[in-house]
């Protein structure tokens, strides 16, 4: 991202989510804290999609049918990734690169969990100036400022209060594939320190693919550029060395191909995207 504003790639996978909010057939998903995330501007393009407006001109069009097939994306995703926390009935989740997740705001299963917001300082700064319109559902939320790249985990984790002898459910949705693999490897140390038995782990993260030429072309341009990729031998590998055994590894248009036909059809582009979810071991 670029220095001094918020995460662009952030604001586009929360677009996704207001999109499908009320209107879609799962009705496993709900975002009702979506629009309200948004900034004024970006919630103005989501309000004309909503509202069926045709845009002018082939860029508009071109970004109507990306918006329509993100919404289904942001379904699959979210639901497969609510699940996890829902089952893993953790007393703290940590959400690793927050940016504009509503789920401490909207996820009743979350009234005894302390929700630990990990984020780039800017992006934090930006969704605060936003989130006092909605009611937590978390019995306490705790900011926790962090560039992965520069600045410690541990300390800043442990400065906000996170206790490594309770279990935690760790909720690393839209990183990873932002950092470079020795970055991914050493969060990953600080996880498995910090996770005691019973611990859950939910990584969302890009399986080598072509598409990723076209991804990596368009985050570039907004200043995030794609760093790694796993297969999902790989990641399961990777997550054994620090104590997490896999329980479930999907892609996104499997995930969303069980939830609805409608969802599968738009999620087959997709196919590039993992939802991993490993326990810790004893």
């Amino acid at each position: 991202m670029k220095p001094g504003r918020a995460s662009r790639t952030a604001e586009l996978v929360c677009m996704g989510r207001a999109a499908a909010h009320g209107a879609t057939t799962v009705t496993r998903f709900s975002d009702p804290t979506a629009m309200a995330l948004l900034p004024d501007e970006v919630r103005a393009r989501v309000e004309r999609f909503r509202a069926g407006v045709t845009p002018k001109g082939l860029r508009g069009r071109l970004g109507r049918a990306y918006l329509e097939r993100q919404s289904k994306v942001m379904v699959a995703r979210t639901v497969a990734i609510d699940d996890a926390i829902r089952g893993a009935t953790s007393p703290q989740l940590v959400i690793l690169g927050a940016g504009l997740d509503g789920r401490a705001w909207r996820m009743p299963e979350l009234r005894d969990v302390v929700v630990f917001e990990v984020d780039h300082p800017d992006s934090q700064r930006d969704k605060r100036s936003r989130v006092g319109a909605l009611s937590p559902c978390a019995r306490d939320i705790r900011w926790v400022p962090v560039d992965f790249e520069r600045d410690a985990l541990d300390g800043a984790l442990a400065k906000a209060g996170h206790d490594p002898a309770r279990p935690t459910t760790w909720i690393w949705e839209g990183v990873v594939m932002y950092l470079t693999p020795a970055d991914v490897e050493a969060t990953l140390a600080v996880l498995a320190q910090r996770s005691a038995a019973g611990s859950r782990l939910v990584i969302l993260y890009h399986s080598p693919a072509l598409i990723l030429r076209v991804v990596g072309l368009l985050v570039r341009r907004l200043g995030e550029p794609l760093r790694s990729a796993f297969t999902a031998d790989a990641m399961r590998a990777l997550l054994a060395r620090h104590g997490f055994g896999v329980t479930a590894d999907e892609d996104v248009h499997g995930i969303g191909a069980a939830l609805s036909p409608d969802v599968g059809r738009a999620t087959k582009v997709a196919k590039h995207l993992r939802v991993v979810t490993a326990d810790r071991r004893s």
